[in-house]
């Protein structure tokens, strides 16, 4: 009877360790599918900044190609500066103050 009870005690204590281990492997593999699926989304995230800042870097190298003709001195002129052309009439509306064009007629305090 002593032999029984030992074998029984065995074959609990290797069913208890096989059990742990599949819980343990399956609790594992759960974390790093998480894992994986948080690095995917901040991958697909870089790379639309990656794609958006191509896009920033495309226009800023056309507008360095474009700088030297006249139609953006007169863009840069009109945008930045304020300038206008001779007899040119300039509406402000004023139901829009925040616009960046009239910014330049407020008085810094």
């Amino acid at each position: 009877m002593v032999k029984k009870k030992k074998t029984k005690a065995k074959f609990r204590l290797i069913h208890f360790i096989i059990l742990f281990l599949l819980v343990y492997v399956v609790i594992v593999f759960n974390h790093q599918r998480k894992l994986l699926n948080n690095l995917d989304s901040k991958k697909e995230i870089n790379e639309a900044k990656i794609e958006e800042l191509e896009k920033e870097i495309e226009d800023l190298n056309e507008e360095i190609e474009n700088s030297g003709t006249l139609e953006f001195v007169e863009k840069v002129a009109r945008e930045e500066l304020g300038m206008v052309k001779p007899r040119e009439i300039i509406y402000i509306d004023v139901n829009k103050p925040k616009d960046p064009i009239f910014n330049i007629f407020k008085k810094d305090n």
